[in-house]
């Protein structure tokens, strides 16, 4: 069965983040800021994907990509850390309600 109707809610927010990949990149993120290598290895998919979804979701303003500059007198690239916004935020109780669901019907 295929969602047609463009304005149901639902369908909307399953079209966002209704992937393995977004929400569990929100649900990393719920715990707090973390850098690209950190989602990557937390979700174990690849780069490219990651990087994709990363995009799809800050430019939905669910996530932000903010850059701190690299330390004084290093060499090293500046850091970039993904945050939810308020947007995003909004989602905890979704990733709960998913976590208590799998807890208790998913064992």
């Amino acid at each position: 069965m295929q969602h047609t109707d463009k304005s149901c809610p639902v369908g909307k927010v399953a079209t966002l983040v209704g992937d393995p990949c977004s929400l569990l990149i929100v649900r990393d993120l719920l715990e707090g800021p973390r850098r690209f290598g950190e989602l990557e290895n937390s979700l174990g998919s690849s780069t490219r994907t990651l990087a994709k979804k990363l995009k799809v979701l800050e430019h939905e303003k669910i996530i932000a990509r903010k850059e701190a500059p690299a330390a004084a007198g290093k060499d090293s690239p500046a850091c970039v850390k993904y945050t939810l916004t308020k947007k995003g935020s909004a989602l905890k109780p979704t990733i709960d309600a998913m976590r208590v669901f799998g807890a208790k019907y998913l064992r």
